[in-house]
């Protein structure tokens, strides 16, 4: 890890939050660039600023001013409006990363990436900053996989490996070798409240789970900015759709509050699983 300073800009959700604690915890020099309405409330005790989505003109005043070499970007963000955006705040560079936006999320962040990068700053991942969120290869946690679970684990990866190569979503769900639901714009939790209004016959119930949710990062995806992640909701709504698991490549998919989301998953009886592609 390097022990350059570091400029978390913050999205929403926890990761941000964790991340923050992390580098406070180990004594690494960071800042906090919290964007306007979206960051959690729970960074303002940290260090750092706060502006607009997209005020670029602004965001590398702070990061001269604090002298950082490093930027992290993590946490939630919108796919912004860019006709109601502030075009004397970095018009330049928004009209670059608007017309990245035309390719998909992941074209949208390597844009913003590299107008970062372009002012010579090394952009570092939450993985990176933080590894100990990383998951693991092999079971984590909850029961052991049953061998149909695995064969539907399989699948949930492979649709997953295709949907993600033309830059549409993350997740997948598959029960019984059937894909039972794909992510696009909606994200995870969205797409897991609809398993719950299909025909029983396809899905698992409370009682008897059945199906896999597989999260996997786009094959173009750059993991630096875009680590798939799952926390406490996601357990729970694997857990409320019948699912008896979730399955992610080892060290390719980022846990928030850890210790808590596997002791959730046991309780539950929702296994996490790490495979070891290769």
């Amino acid at each position: 890890m390097s022990n350059n300073k570091l400029a978390l800009i913050s999205g929403g959700g926890s990761l941000p939050v964790e991340i923050a604690a992390y580098l406070q915890r180990t004594n690494r020099a960071y800042t906090v660039i919290r964007i306007d309405g979206l960051s959690d409330a729970m960074l303002d005790a940290h260090p750092g600023h706060t502006l607009g989505l997209g005020d670029f003109a602004r965001l590398f005043e702070i990061l001269a001013v604090e002298q950082v070499k490093t930027v992290c970007m993590c946490g939630y963000v919108q796919r912004p409006d860019f006709d109601t955006m502030q075009k004397d705040h970095g018009a330049q560079h928004l009209r670059s990363i608007q017309t990245a936006g035309r390719g998909g999320d992941d074209s949208l962040l390597r844009q913003v990436a590299k107008v970062i990068a372009s002012q010579g700053y090394h952009i570092e991942g939450a993985h990176e900053v933080n590894p100990e969120l990383l998951i693991g290869a092999g079971l984590q946690a909850g029961p052991d996989p049953s061998p149909e679970a695995m064969e539907d684990a399989q699948e949930a990866m492979r649709v997953a490996t295709a949907v993600g190569a033309l830059d549409i979503g993350q997740a997948v769900v598959v029960a019984g070798r059937i894909t039972l639901a794909v992510e696009a714009q909606e994200g995870t939790q969205a797409m897991l409240g609809r398993i719950v209004n299909l025909n029983p016959v396809l899905r698992g119930t409370l009682v008897n789970r059945k199906g896999v949710l597989a999260k996997l990062a786009k094959p173009i995806q750059d993991l630096r900015l875009d680590m798939p992640t799952i926390g406490l909701q996601t357990v729970e709504d694997v857990a409320a759709a019948g699912l008896c698991g979730i399955v992610a490549r080892s060290h390719h998919l980022l846990i928030v509050d850890k210790p808590a989301v596997y002791a959730r998953a046991a309780e539950l009886g929702v296994f996490i699983y790490g495979h070891d592609v290769h």
